[in-house]
């Protein structure tokens, strides 16, 4: 584990490590002290989407807030046979992997969008470690695929572009990578003003390498493949952690699905509501979204 700069000025507080893990390293933003709690960004974001939350949490908490692989600082990885080095299964490894370095074995997990599809994996896979799960604004993603139609198409594009075969979306976005985030980012945020253009400057610098994009394409080409062949084999198991789902209801995931019963279907303990922003709870709302994780927490 090896200190290196992080962002002080956007996370105070925090200091940040390159963790290695079994085959990759994990760049970690750690802060504050108390029971440990693992923070997991989404797509197109990196660690600092939770800049106005992390920091109060880490009053009561250890935060751990780190880049998934193939996002942010973290390591690019080639896809790997059948998009295996994508798979949920492999990148909650690393992140159980990253706590136990730090000395957790046991912990708590907020994810939100993709960084919610390895926490659900986690929480599954590794069920003695994960103590309560938060998923933002996710429905389980086999449901969200099964349950497919013309709007949900329409509004979440992107689930069906960025699994098309190499190269063709990696190409195709190269052309324009900042028209590319930016209009993702627009379309899904509802509270106008709510990402610190220094956290965007962030995302567009990330976005900018090509092994970045690469490695997001297959993300979502392991959601459509591998991780659909792992819950369809484990179609039966339920998340033993209670599980809060908190969901914008300005946004796609509330309008299309009835959220919590969603989880129902794959957990035992279930609660949640909807919060008045769009896909990003923590950067659109922040105090609502720590007064929910308060309570639950």
């Amino acid at each position: 584990m090896r200190e290196v700069q992080g962002h002080a000025e956007i996370m105070p507080g925090f200091r940040w490590y390159d963790i290695e893990v079994d085959n990759c390293t994990i760049r970690t933003a750690v802060g504050g002290a108390g029971r440990p709690l693992l923070l997991l960004h989404g797509h197109p974001q990196t660690h600092l989407t939770w800049h106005k939350i992390a920091p109060v949490l880490a009053r009561e908490f250890t935060v751990v807030a780190p880049d998934l692989r193939g996002y942010g600082d973290s390591t690019k990885l080639v896809g790997g046979p059948g998009h295996i080095n994508y798979s949920k299964r492999a990148m909650a490894i690393d992140q159980v992997q990253v706590m136990a370095r730090l000395g957790f074995d046991r912990f708590a997990v907020i994810g939100h969008d993709r960084g919610g599809r390895v926490a659900h994996r986690m929480a599954l896979d590794h069920a003695a470690a994960v103590e309560k799960l938060v998923l933002i604004d996710i429905a389980p993603t086999a449901t969200m695929y099964a349950r497919t139609d013309m709007e949900f198409a329409r509004r979440y594009f992107w689930w069906f572009f960025l699994i098309q075969p190499f190269p063709l979306p990696e190409r195709l976005i190269a052309a324009d990578p900042d028209f590319f985030l930016d209009t993702h980012i627009a379309g899904q945020i509802k509270i106008e003003g709510s990402v610190d253009p220094r956290v965007l400057a962030e995302y567009r610098r990330c976005y900018a390498d090509p092994t970045t994009r690469h490695a997001i394409c297959e993300d979502y080409r392991a959601a459509a493949t591998i991780d659909l062949a792992h819950d369809d084999a484990d179609r039966h198991k339920r998340i033993e952690a209670p599980l809060m789902a908190l969901w914008g209801g300005r946004g796609t995931v509330g309008a299309l699905y009835d959220v919590l019963e969603t989880w129902r279907e794959k957990a035992l303990d279930v609660r949640g509501h909807a919060i008045d922003c769009g896909h990003s709870p923590q950067e659109e709302a922040p105090d609502a979204m720590l007064e929910a994780l308060r309570t639950f927490l």
